[in-house]
């Protein structure tokens, strides 16, 4: 099969990644590892960054004439419109991909999410402009979604193709750890600059640097990316057909099902992420009058147990099977949602107990869940099903959860966000037993996938 990206449609800094290649144009499991763990970082900075300011500056920058609880509510209706605009940047950008390559794909993409990250970091609040702040913020947001829908490069399908048939499940879980460290990168930022400002400075013009940090890394990201997605093996894997990158509409309609089922099985996992990221941080400053800063050295906490867990997940996943694995977490996340939202009503006690529980859980089932079906995807549609799969994923399982869990525990109490969770919960089995009987084969050898 001929090259579908010539060397023409090379961008420049594509062509100096590929100088600093891979001795020989080779390139080594550990390589790639690297280069994936760089690149999820980035996007999850960018994305907690987000998070974090949406429960402490939007409210009261872009929303102060409501009161805080229905100024965070409408700000998590903001911060959802990233995952609803992240499938059509999937089908903005696969077609760059097909006409102009991966490389001019991946500096766009990157470029508009450090981009519309950063001017975040220059949005008027609504004493300067009004409600013209709330429709910035939602541009600048959407930006961002429609970025992260380019993003996909790839890279953790040439991960699980290059690595060993013993450790798949070893190099699965490493896309997934870019989660906890862009959190812990990110709260620990926020953190530096509410200790050190006053309050008033921090909501003046504080909060705006870790936005100005997202733009930095997300270039360090790409030239990361860019020297393996430019290396030799890269391409040769690519005209294989492993990384096609096929138009979205006609996989959807070839793999429709598969994508859907793809796209419940992480449920589990995705609902709690943000049960234990976004919405703890909301629920603790707005009804519990807890400091910001001490909750978030609280979740940089709960990070780290995440990041062990990923970890943890990887080894367990090589010893007793993925979908066994994902079986029990989801098991275990339906058993915490019954008692452990209330846990946040308990006082600092019982928010570290959620948290540290919550991470630890989080991490045994997002470490392994993102890959779940995408072995049964055709080698013609394995590149584009498993970006649209993590994109449906992440929409029906998290885009929402933020304002669903804080508009139902406002309204009827802290088991309505228990119930929630639960349903996630269910769903993950079900998709996991669907797949089972539609005879979807080696779950255990399937890719890993963009979070």
């Amino acid at each position: 099969m001929s090259s579908i990206h010539p060397a023409a449609n090379s961008t420049p800094l594509e062509r100096d990644a590929r100088l600093l290649s891979a001795r020989e144009h080779k390139i080594s499991p550990g390589e790639i590892a690297i280069g994936v763990v760089i690149g999820r970082t980035s996007e999850f900075f960018d994305f907690f960054v987000y998070a974090i300011a949406s429960v402490l500056v939007f409210p009261s920058l872009v929303f102060p004439y409501v009161d805080a609880a229905t100024g965070t509510l409408y700000s998590f209706a903001l911060f959802a419109l990233a995952f609803v605009a992240r499938p059509f940047g999937s089908l903005i950008f696969m077609a760059v991909d097909r006409r102009h390559g991966r490389g001019t794909k991946l500096t766009i993409a990157l470029f508009l999410l450090g981009g519309s990250t950063m001017a975040m970091a220059f949005l008027p609040g609504y004493s300067q402009i009004g409600s013209g702040a709330a429709i910035l913020l939602a541009l600048f947001r959407i930006g961002q979604g429609l970025a992260l829908g380019g993003v996909w490069d790839g890279l953790p399908s040439l991960l699980a193709m290059n690595a060993p048939a013993e450790k798949r499940g070893w190099y699965a879980m490493i896309p997934q750890l870019g989660a906890p460290l862009g959190l812990i990168v990110a709260a620990g930022l926020f953190s530096f600059f509410l200790v050190t400002l006053s309050q008033e400075d921090f909501l003046d013009w504080g909060w705006r640097y870790p936005f100005f940090v997202a733009f930095a890394i997300n270039a360090v990201a790409l030239f990361a990316r860019l020297r393996l997605v430019a290396t030799l093996e890269f391409q040769r894997l690519f005209e294989s057909g492993e990384l096609l990158p096929i138009s979205v509409l006609e996989t959807l309609r070839a793999q429709g099902r598969t994508v859907l089922l793809g796209a419940f099985v992480p449920l589990a996992s995705s609902a709690l992420f943000h049960l234990v990221t976004v919405f703890p941080l909301s629920f603790v400053t707005l009804f519990r009058d807890g400091s910001p800063v001490r909750f978030l050295a609280i979740e940089m906490a709960g990070a780290a147990v995440g990041l062990l867990a990923i970890i943890a997940s990887g080894m367990l996943a090589d010893r007793i099977g993925r979908r066994k694995l994902l079986s029990v977490s989801a098991t275990l996340i339906g058993a915490f949602s019954l008692f452990a939202p209330r846990l946040l009503a308990q006082g600092q006690g019982g928010e570290t107990i959620y948290m540290i529980l919550g991470f630890a859980l989080l991490g045994l089932a997002f470490g392994q869940s993102s890959g779940a079906v995408a072995s049964a995807f055709p080698k013609r549609f394995r590149y584009t099903g498993a970006a649209i799969t993590s994109d449906l994923a992440w929409l029906i399982g998290a885009g929402f959860a933020p304002l669903a869990a804080l508009f139902l525990s406002t309204n009827f109490g802290l088991w309505s966000v228990g119930a929630y969770l639960f349903s996630g919960a269910a769903c993950t089995l079900v998709a996991l037993f669907t797949s089972r009987r539609s005879a979807i084969r080696n779950i255990e050898e399937s890719d890993a996938l963009n979070p």
